[in-house]
């Protein structure tokens, strides 16, 4: 299986994540997700009254400069990581 076949199937397990996993850890993918799909953040920073954005942006603004690959490869690893934890939890 390739690279983007196995970030896809990790994108469809990501929907599975149990309700509690942290905004931390979702923000944590959302910015590897938006890396690996779109690059490198391409959008002026939201206003500060908009924080689920702002949040959002700068989780992408974190991962700036990762290649897609490397992206897609650290997305796929921390959804097994979070995967493992609440198989463990529960």
């Amino acid at each position: 299986m390739g690279l983007k076949e196995e970030f896809e199937e990790h994108c469809a397990k990501a929907k599975t994540l149990p309700q509690n996993t942290t905004n931390e850890n979702l923000l944590i993918l959302y910015g590897l997700f938006k890396q690996a799909t779109v690059g490198n953040i391409n959008t002026s920073r939201p206003g500060m009254f908009n924080m689920k954005d702002k949040a959002k942006w700068d989780a992408w603004k974190a991962v700036e400069g990762k290649s897609q690959d490397e992206a897609m490869g650290d997305y796929i690893t921390k959804v097994k990581q979070l995967l493992e934890e609440a198989a463990a939890s529960s």
